[in-house]
């Protein structure tokens, strides 16, 4: 009878002769003492010193008493026991935001990375499917560091030899789930390094007040609102063209009211023209005073007032070429920004075939020529596919709101988009928690950024109109 024994190698091995029994016997080799103990040390001393670099304050804390308690005795190491609450009390009074970069924020590392990612990475890799087991072995990517600040988990990651950012992006969801986070999103840090960022809580959760309307005349980049790691949404708009795509209500009028209500000094000291199409007819013409002369609702003179910056931006070129390659905002030469609520009314659903050529036209010449002299183009849809919206493309920067589709988030941002963690189809249709959260891809950079707008009230539109009517004129 065959016989089979245990291990890779043995169960490979089978006997023809029914008699002979089949031994394997792996080969031994016989380390000298003194180089097992060598390698040891070597662990343990590199185990330390990466202990002490990467965690320098838990490290000192308990060291710094050990020695006082050794030199001085146990009263004193006890009394600066009870001193150090105390003092770290006073530090967090008298300036919170150093306590939490020297102390807080390590100590949080130091804690997740030991009673979370640590714990549970094993398991978490192997079930994913990021881990392989191969001839008994366990191959695993090695953690290599944790660092926390006040919403999120930042997870240094070396990937094993072969592997590809696609093999950690399509298993963004296992990571969220396996390490008790909302969310994941991966980032290339360099060639073989990831970071993975897991949110502990969500920073955007609450509406925010419309900013303040700047007191210095500029043409961006714009605040309109605020980022998932708290800085300030400053938006460009001067350089560029933007594209706003999401479904009703998910909050596209606060990105361009923001806009405008950042460039009305500038508009008012004769460095900005905003152009406002309209074809809706429910959301620029609430503060249609702002624009003057330059509004437009219907659709033959929507496509009149882009033929206008068509030429506009014709009659710039002509003067500066052979003298400038970039645009300064000048009172003889402002910047103008055309604004388009719903573009899809004047493309894809505009009857007038020969009206829609004419308008897809003037918008593709304006997208591919008009940065360089100083007109851009910030464009609003809630449909993004291509037969709705054939020159997407020619927006460098885009931002996805709330979407139906995931396949939409692609379309929006380019590919690979929501797989590094741009979930646009999960934001929440509820107004207090989704109207103006959306993920910002910019031209410069391939990461998507999660942001919110401020909402601008009707209210604050009434002051506005009231302070700065007629600026457009």
């Amino acid at each position: 009878m065959f016989r089979k024994l245990p291990g890779d190698e043995a169960r490979n091995l089978v006997s023809t002769t029914p008699d002979t029994a089949v031994v394997f016997r792996p080969a031994v080799m016989q380390t000298p003492a003194i180089v097992t103990i060598v390698i040891w040390l070597s662990r343990l001393v590199a185990g330390l010193v990466r202990l002490v670099v990467r965690h320098p304050v838990a490290v000192a804390v308990p060291v710094g008493l050990g020695v006082i308690w050794t030199l001085y005795g146990w009263r004193l190491a006890l009394v600066m026991a009870a001193f150090l609450p105390s003092a770290g009390l006073s530090w967090v009074l008298l300036d919170r935001a150093s306590f939490l970069r020297l102390v807080g924020w390590p100590l949080l590392a130091w804690w997740r990375l030991v009673a979370v990612y640590r714990r549970h990475w094993q398991p978490v890799m192997v079930v994913s499917g990021l881990g392989r087991h191969i001839r008994g072995r366990d191959y695993l990517p090695r953690l290599v560091r944790v660092e926390c600040d006040g919403w999120a988990d930042r997870v240094s990651v070396k990937m094993l030899n072969g592997q590809a950012v696609t093999d950690w992006a399509d298993r963004i969801e296992h990571l969220a789930h396996g390490f008790g986070a909302p969310s994941c999103r991966v980032a290339v840090a360099r060639a073989g390094r990831l970071v993975l960022t897991f949110p502990r809580r969500d920073p955007l959760a609450e509406p925010l007040p419309a900013v303040p309307i700047p007191e210095v005349a500029s043409v961006g980049p714009v605040e309109i609102g605020r980022c998932e790691d708290g800085s300030p949404l400053r938006l460009k708009v001067h350089g560029t063209h933007v594209l706003i795509a999401g479904a009703t209500g998910a909050g596209k009028g606060s990105y361009l009211w923001g806009t405008i209500r950042g460039l009305l000094p500038a508009m008012r000291a004769g460095l900005v023209q905003v152009w406002a199409l309209d074809p809706k007819r429910m959301e620029l013409s609430f503060g249609r005073a702002l624009f003057g002369s330059r509004y437009a609702a219907d659709p033959k003179e929507c496509a009149d007032l882009l033929d206008e910056a068509v030429s506009v931006m014709q009659e710039r070129a002509d003067r500066f070429a052979g003298l400038q390659r970039s645009h300064t905002p000048t009172p003889a030469d402002p910047f103008v920004l055309v604004l388009v609520d719903e573009v899809a009314f004047l493309t894809a659903y505009q009857p007038d075939k020969q009206l829609r050529q004419r308008i897809t036209a003037a918008l593709a010449t304006l997208t591919t020529q008009g940065r360089a002299v100083g007109v851009g183009v910030m464009a609003a849809l809630q449909d993004p596919r291509k037969e709705v919206m054939n020159i997407r493309n020619l927006f460098p920067d885009k931002i996805a709101l709330r979407l139906d589709e995931s396949e939409q988030v692609d379309m929006v941002l380019g590919d690979g988009a929501r797989d590094r963690g741009a979930l646009a189809d999960h934001i929440s249709p509820v107004p207090e928690l989704g109207a103006g959260v959306g993920y910002v891809r910019l031209e410069t950079s391939p990461d998507p950024v999660r942001v919110r707008a401020a909402y601008v009230s009707d209210a604050d539109i009434s002051a506005m109109v009231a302070e700065f009517a007629g600026v457009g004129r």
